[in-house]
């Protein structure tokens, strides 16, 4: 089974992947994911042979904390902010004390004035002791790295902590052992040796390193919680009471205790807790947070009324059949959790990376600081481009790259109304080569409905049709029926229904006869004046039907599926992307060439029984992959063989399995829509790798003084400043998708 929990004190991609390492090791687990960003970890496994409480152990082994997630938080935002505020007071009190030791330590040189007790060798002394008094309360406040970067290293899975505490504590070492060589030197009256010490400190280096790491994480954080604004948006949506009809009075209660079948009562203005179906009133409804639909709908007695949606006018009552988890709003939180809780394949580069990453580089730094002691640049040179290299390299960046892209661009969508299951949808669906429309309930509505009527005296033509065909069932009799409703019907007897023909009745005018052409020719009636006229209608994707009476033929009623709005554009958009389109139908070829022709698909494939569907988008993904949409239950074997299938129009039926992609409400130019998006988030994925990638690159050996000898150096605080900048970078480049 599958299990969701928190870990808490991951700093970098090294941290996550040592995580999962820990946690993939253990006997009985088949997977495990974690999500730097989200700081949660999915794991697969067999209860039978391991229990949570051996996932949490081996991931405190490993040296953090993990917490099993049992219930969903209803408010994330007041969270969010109190993970934000330890960063914010760590911040302040660092930089009032970094600006107290820069004082100090630097004031002098920008002739400030300074105590006498600071000036000159015989106070170096105190002048070095006050800038140690003045960097403890800044290693106080970011123990944390300290402590996390320790306990990396006991773990032998040393991280970005561990970089940043070794390249401050190096710098307080030896901060410290020059206030020994100034105390040495003072004693033996060495004023040589007090000059050299007391002008080489390393404690405004070290506090500065800590600080301006801490700033980056401050605006890292704040910058983070922008992207879970879409999720927190949902949750928002969910509602603390509501009002139930219980022994035939209305009373308020917590929306956890609604049971299936209470009676729920709504108001205007009033937000639904659970799904269910009306039995009282007729009202309208606004959806668009969860489908995106701008447009009210319109809902009576019988119809659906999913959670979250907003009641406009009038006073509802509805029967709860989906309560708690099992809502509409809870469904859509868990896959949008899901989805930003999963890795995208694109990430395993940086993964692999990181779990070297550290130890690669701490073998650098102790190369160049033994390489330019040999050179003969001496101690502090040397000392100082060790540091510069330990806090310059950033595996936050990589392990941030793929998951904010990830987070952003799921959360965007799911405000749109699109529900993305995995990370690997963006990967997938942004290189597809083809896109396989399923026809009817995807690209037309379903929905049939009478467009032509062709006939010398169409009122009576409709009495008699509408007379006989509301005692069948046949989708095409309803539509006719709905047609004709406002119109007189007369009683008829001696029903019968010809599957697949056509149905017959006797009534005070004679006998009435409505089918198809092979139904009229069993019965000997000559319906050839109007056969022109039903191939034309053919043509157009139309069915005809054919009405007499007695011996006579009356006319034709033709019916037709509607083509969905905005079919034809999305099919348009699709091609301009170099995105090959193919319409697949079980219909009969005359239909679906119609349709195809409208839409203007590159290829139709028609008369297809819906088991040989999956045959032929098999057959699609041979040359490159394959996108199917469908309506997200009669195409479900086609759905999950395609490489990305996307479920449309499913309204409450969002637990599809089949689809990666459920889109909640019928615009089909969500599809569109959906591809795009994935482009970019790609892109911006690509993008954010690549940075990161070449940030290091570049940066490593900057700070290790391969410019040296032109005079470009790097010291350790402007170094700690760069590599706080990265992780910011690829934050903020990922948020520009919440724009697209």
């Amino acid at each position: 089974m599958k299990k969701r929990f928190t870990v808490e004190g991951m700093s970098c991609s090294a941290c996550s992947s040592s995580v999962e390492r820990a946690v993939s090791r253990l006997d009985g687990v088949n997977s495990a994911s974690v999500n730097l960003l989200a700081k949660t970890m999915i794991c697969d496994f067999d209860e039978d042979r391991i229990k949570s409480e051996d996932i949490i152990r081996a991931v405190s082994k490993a040296g953090f904390e993990a917490f099993e997630i049992t219930e969903k938080k209803v408010e994330r935002q007041t969270s969010e902010k109190d993970e934000l505020t330890p960063v914010k007071t760590r911040l302040m009190v660092s930089f009032v004390f970094l600006a107290l030791l820069m004082y100090v330590s630097m004031g002098h040189m920008l002739s400030l004035p300074q105590p006498f007790f600071f000036e000159g060798r015989e106070m170096a002394l105190i002048f070095s002791f006050t800038q140690l008094l003045l960097t403890l309360p800044v290693i106080y406040v970011n123990r944390k790295f300290f402590i996390s970067g320790w306990k990396a290293v006991k773990n032998k899975a040393p991280n970005m902590d561990t970089l940043v505490a070794t390249g401050s504590l190096a710098g307080v070492i030896y901060g410290i052992f020059a206030i020994y060589m100034i105390g040495w030197g003072l004693g033996t009256g060495s004023l040589e040796i007090v000059d050299t010490y007391r002008h080489n400190l390393y404690f405004e280096s070290s506090a500065m390193i800590l600080t301006l790491v801490t700033l980056g994480k401050f605006f890292e954080e704040r910058s983070k919680n922008k992207t879970g604004d879409a999720l927190r948006g949902l949750e928002r949506l969910r509602e603390e009471t509501v009002t139930v009809e219980r022994d035939g009075k209305e009373i308020q209660i917590p929306t956890d205790s609604v049971a299936v079948g209470d009676i729920v009562v709504l108001r205007p203005g009033s937000r639904v807790a659970v799904d269910g179906i009306i039995v009282e009133g007729h009202a309208s409804f606004d959806t668009s947070s969860l489908t995106g639909e701008s447009m009210p709908v319109e809902k009576g007695v019988g119809d659906e009324v999913i959670s979250a949606s907003l009641v406009l006018d009038s006073y509802v009552k509805f029967r709860a059949t989906s309560v708690g988890k099992d809502t509409t709003l809870s469904q859509i939180i868990s896959l949008v959790e899901n989805a930003m809780a999963t890795k995208a394949p694109v990430a395993r580069l940086a993964d692999k990376i990181s779990r070297i990453f550290v130890p690669t580089v701490m073998a650098i730094a102790l190369v160049t600081f033994a390489l330019w002691m040999l050179i003969g640049n001496g101690f502090e040179f040397a000392l100082s481009r060790a540091l510069s290299v330990l806090v310059i390299s950033c595996p936050c960046a990589l392990g941030l790259a793929t998951p904010v892209a990830i987070t952003v661009s799921v959360g965007r969508l799911a405000g749109e109304g699109i529900l993305v299951k995995n990370a690997s949808w963006a990967e997938t669906l942004a290189t597809v080569s083809t896109v396989v429309f399923d026809k009817t309930g995807t690209v037309t509505t379903g929905k049939m409905q009478v467009s032509d009527v062709i006939s010398d005296n169409p009122q009576k033509m409709l009495t008699l049709a509408r007379s006989v065909e509301e005692h069948s069932e046949h989708p095409l009799a309803k539509a006719i029926v709905e047609y004709a409703k406002d119109v007189a019907t007369l009683d008829v007897t001696d029903f019968v229904s010809v599957s697949g023909r056509g149905v017959r009745a006797s009534s005070k005018d004679g006998t009435i006869f409505g089918g198809n052409y092979a139904f009229m020719c069993d019965n000997g009636i000559d319906v050839s004046s109007f056969e022109e006229k039903a191939k034309e209608l053919s043509t157009q994707g139309k069915t005809s039907m054919y009405f007499a009476l007695d011996s006579r033929a009356l006319g034709i009623i033709a019916i037709s599926d509607t083509l969905k709005e905005g079919a034809e554009n999305t099919v348009k958009a699709l091609k301009g992307l170099g995105i090959k389109t193919v319409l697949l139908t079980g219909d009969n070829r005359v239909t679906a060439e119609a349709v195809a022709k409208q839409i203007g698909v590159d290829e139709l494939i028609a008369e297809v029984m819906p088991a040989d569907k999956e045959a032929h988008v098999r057959r699609y993904q041979e040359k490159g992959r394959a996108a199917m949409v469908g309506d997200g239950v009669n195409d479900s074997p086609s759905l999950a063989a395609a490489d990305i299938g996307i479920s449309l129009g499913s309204g409450t039926d969002i637990a599809i399995d089949a689809s990666d992609v459920v889109l909640m409400g019928e615009d089909i130019g969500q599809v569109a829509r959906v591809v795009t998006y994935a482009k970019a988030t790609l892109r911006v994925i690509k993008q954010n790798l690549f940075w990161a990638f070449i940030y290091n690159i570049i940066g490593i050996p900057v700070a290790a003084g391969v410019f040296a000898s032109l005079g470009f150096v790097l010291n350790p605080m402007l170094a700690s400043a760069a590599m706080s900048f990265s992780s910011v970078f690829v934050v903020t480049n990922a948020l520009r998708l919440l724009k697209k």
